[in-house]
């Protein structure tokens, strides 16, 4: 019997530590998220729901600061201290690692930009909803037909992001006006990879799978499990606000009913719709996460820009009231205790929160290295004919580090360079293959095509054919028809049209 008692425990103790990983992982994926502006607001509010956590006022704002220092006053378990150490391990051998094969150049990082620097990045940026997910199109791999469907898919979404048109009757019409005989199989196959596009819920064919595609993003927890459950089986009841209902169902206290429906409250019917705000937003104002310069003997440096977000230590009290309290655990009075508890609490969530910052600084740091290498020449001369093909899966292999969280570092993140601001999206293109084996930037081709459109007599302008074979003289041997795709793009009439 004793020993049926001692397994259980054991095995509490075993669950409990997973749920603690998973929550600091989350964590650390959600400020790795988060712009710099966002990156502030949220520093606040944490500041202001835990009390352990200070300004380190007496410090300079030392963007490579070590903010691990209170590591000798928390008990960390052994493994634990392990995990943490591990993931800090790997993050420093991703930024060590870098630049090792015989194409890399030298990337220097900076320190961070002045006040008065700051102060001076705002720019504006006029993308629409269907421009942003036709931008995502370019860091995944897909070939010439797969293209044409996910262009199709995108121009079917509504004004809410969500595909209301069967997949029956997206099939007739790509034959008809695409000439592309896809069946439904083929077309759901891309359309899961268009609902793996920023913001979460895109590409939904009903409110349901739009909900569900959202919470499906979150990382597991029994939190996650019963969201699913909600929305999966007491869809009705969710519509309907009968929470009663889904909480005698779920069998919930009245607390776990709380956070549930809190969290269910987060997801977002229209994610088409809050994306054109956020556009909207950033018409106003966007502040660069990165400062990138190019020297003139070919340098390029960049510096990670920390905005307003203050260095944060955790407060000298807690850490004192915890050693007064660990030091006298035995002759400890029920309040004492209870102090002891709340104190530690709050020790524990100071610390991880700047642990997980650090994690944010070094791994925007690493990629963003990993980005200028690949795409030095373009950084040399700002020409974006020399960008060249890069998905996020390359960075992912040259960094070291988990495609997903590559893929949040360069969401909603933006660059300042010599030759403007852009998302770093605006970094990524996908590949053209030639017959003989040659991988070329699309977007290298498209600026050709500009170029010889540009240059062409209005009175005579060529067709299609004519500027694929123009096209071809230049090194770039394409089919008329990914011409038309390519100039359609680029929102350049047909020849009849350019008189």
């Amino acid at each position: 019997m004793a020993q049926e008692q001692i397994q259980e425990q054991q095995l509490t103790q075993t669950l409990k530590q997973t749920q603690s990983i998973t929550q600091q992982q989350l964590l650390q994926a959600q400020l790795i998220e988060l712009p710099v502006a966002q990156l502030l607001e949220r520093v606040n509010t944490e500041m202001d729901d835990n009390p352990a956590l200070e300004i380190d006022a007496g410090e300079d704002n030392n963007d490579w600061k070590e903010d691990n220092n209170v590591d000798d006053a928390l008990e960390e378990d052994f493994n634990t201290r392990s995990e943490r150490e591990e993931r800090q391990s790997a993050l420093d051998a991703a930024l060590e690692n870098i630049g090792r094969d015989d194409e890399d150049l030298p990337v220097y990082q900076g320190g961070h930009p002045s006040h008065e620097e700051r102060e001076e990045m705002v720019y504006g940026e006029t993308r629409s909803f269907y421009d942003q997910l036709k931008e995502q199109m370019g860091v995944i791999d897909l070939d010439e037909r797969q293209h044409d469907i996910m262009e199709y898919l995108i121009g079917s979404l509504d004004d809410d992001g969500l595909l209301r048109k069967s997949l029956d009757t997206i099939s007739d019409e790509l034959a008809i006006y695409q000439a592309v005989d896809a069946t439904p199989q083929e077309i759901e196959q891309v359309l899961h990879q268009l609902q793996e596009f920023d913001p979460a819920g895109i590409g939904g064919r009903s409110l349901q799978e739009c909900l569900l595609l959202q919470i499906r993003r979150r990382e597991p927890s029994r939190l996650r499990d019963l969201m699913t459950q909600v929305v999966e089986h007491y869809f009705e009841a969710f519509t309907k606000k009968h929470w009663q209902k889904i909480q005698q169902s779920l069998q919930l206290n009245r607390m776990q009913a709380e956070a549930l429906m809190k969290e269910l409250r987060k997801l977002n019917p229209k994610p088409g719709a809050s994306m054109g705000e956020a556009i909207g937003r950033s018409m106003q104002q966007i502040t660069p996460d990165f400062i990138i310069d190019t020297h003139d003997d070919g340098t390029v440096t960049f510096q990670l820009n920390i905005g307003e977000v203050p260095e944060l230590h955790v407060s000298q009290s807690f850490t004192d009231t915890l050693r007064e309290y660990q030091g006298n655990k035995e002759h400890m009075s029920r309040q004492m205790k209870e102090t002891l508890l709340y104190t530690k609490k709050k020790v524990d969530a100071a610390q991880n929160f700047i642990e997980a910052i650090r994690v944010r600084r070094q791994t925007l740091t690493a990629t963003m290295r990993a980005i200028i290498q690949w795409q030095h020449r373009y950084f040399e001369e700002g020409d974006e004919a020399l960008l060249r093909p890069m998905i996020l899966k390359d960075i992912a292999e040259k960094t070291g580090l988990n495609l997903s969280t590559i893929s949040r570092v360069c969401n909603s993140k933006y660059a300042q360079t010599r030759w403007g601001t852009f998302s770093l999206r605006h970094f990524f293109s996908d590949g053209y293959t030639t017959s003989e084996g040659d991988e070329l930037s699309t977007r290298e081709i498209k600026a050709t095509l500009q170029d010889i459109i540009d240059a062409e007599d209005k009175q005579k302008p060529f067709s299609d054919e004519a500027l694929g074979k123009m096209l071809a003289e230049k090194g770039y041997p394409i089919a008329r028809r990914t011409v038309a795709k390519y100039r359609e793009q680029l929102g350049i009439p047909v020849a009849r049209l350019r008189k």
